[in-house]
């Protein structure tokens, strides 16, 4: 059997009130092909397929079409998990009925395991769980059930009492493994150890289908996260090279397949002078884009000139009047909306042209100005 490992899709992400959805559609159309041209069995989805818990219809019709297409299209089995940022509720729902056409879909962690066979593979559902929640599923084991790995334990030992001899174990998980790497796009990773788990806790799994880290990494051998098939933000995510996981289970080959992007993207960092005229590609120039001006205070007359060159500029970084040390960033949604605000407009323009910020008694003259002009107009 050949597997595709995929997880983290986020649809229906935005980044400062820019829409991703071209480039979803875009990854899941690669994938698609991927599908395709390496006879693949089945998609494994390992959480997060969602970008938030509340989802917009925007996102629901690119999940559908995704799904449909794979399913029903394509003749493609699809096992899937919901991971921290899905509705478990939703992600499940008419899960009996979707089966029907091949798509098999754990929301929430229960007593009886999630289990499904095909071909030579045992293929193990495990949602994203709380220790809690463990708690109130295994009451006769709540006393032991101290740390979230403690719970962990308790169901992975629970899933391998249902291993079928002579098949290979696979298990998809959406959790945070100790070490992991993680990029500036992991926000739900929490600071400190409470919610990672040791690696330890899927012993005896012939292969183990992680989602959560947005970084492609192996933990082990067998332990392996496939990452975002896109990068959804700057720093170490530039770098990273997204795509999708093949898994052979009859030689436990592991390869890694990388995904072209609709967008690139990537930080210039320079002088003024040199930001204008960027040492690039066209591709990187006109993808998302993040600036770092090192020489100068970046007004709104310097940001609408860099938006003509940079078309899809996201973050703009300059050096603040405050001290030679110190830096403004401004995302173009908060630009967008400062070009909206008269206040900041002119709050800016003072810095602009002054190289000071108003103090109150200018702001509040300029307040009363602008409610003059605007009686006058009404």
């Amino acid at each position: 059997m050949r597997f595709l490992h995929t997880s983290d899709w986020h649809l229906g992400a935005s980044e400062n009130n820019l829409s991703l959805w071209e480039d979803q559609k875009f990854f899941i159309d690669e994938i698609c092909r991927i599908i395709q041209s390496e006879k693949i069995d089945a998609l494994l989805i390992a959480g997060d397929v969602y970008d938030r818990s509340v989802v917009s219809a925007e996102a629901l019709n690119l999940y559908d079409y995704a799904i449909s297409k794979i399913c029903v299209d394509m003749g493609v089995r699809v096992f899937e998990i919901a991971g921290n940022h899905d509705s478990a509720e939703r992600l499940s729902n008419l899960s009996r009925l979707h089966e029907n056409s091949g798509l098999y879909v754990a929301g929430a962690i229960e007593r009886e395991p999630s289990v499904y066979e095909q071909d030579d593979v045992q293929i193990f559902l495990l949602p994203w769980f709380t220790k809690e929640k463990v708690k109130t599923i295994f009451p006769e084991k709540a006393e032991g059930i101290k740390t979230l790995e403690d719970a962990y334990r308790v169901v992975t030992s629970e899933l391998k009492d249902h291993f079928t001899d002579g098949k290979k174990h696979i298990v998809l998980s959406h959790a945070f493994i100790t070490d992991s790497e993680t990029s500036t796009s992991d926000r739900a990773a929490e600071i400190g150890t409470a919610t990672q788990v040791g690696a330890s806790v899927f012993d005896g799994f012939d292969y183990v289908a992680l989602g959560h880290i947005h970084k492609p990494q192996n933990v082990s051998d067998r332990i392996r996260y496939c990452g975002t098939p896109m990068p959804y933000s700057f720093g170490k995510e530039e770098s990273q090279d997204k795509g999708v996981t093949i898994v052979d289970t009859d030689s436990m080959d592991i390869k890694h397949v990388s995904l072209p992007y609709l967008h690139t993207r990537r930080t210039f960092e320079g002088t003024l002078e040199e930001i204008k005229n960027p040492v690039c590609t066209a591709e990187e120039r006109d993808g998302y884009v993040r600036l770092i001006i090192t020489d100068c205070y970046v007004g709104s007359s310097i940001i609408h000139e860099l938006r003509n060159i940079y078309p899809n500029l996201l973050e703009v970084s300059g050096k603040s009047y405050e001290g030679e040390d110190t830096t403004i960033s401004l995302t173009m949604e908060e630009f967008e909306k400062m070009e909206n605000d008269p206040i900041e407009i002119f709050r800016h323009f003072c810095l602009d042209q002054m190289a000071e910020d108003p103090d109150d008694h200018k702001v509040e003259l300029f307040r009363e100005a602008v409610a003059k002009v605007e009686e006058e107009n009404s």
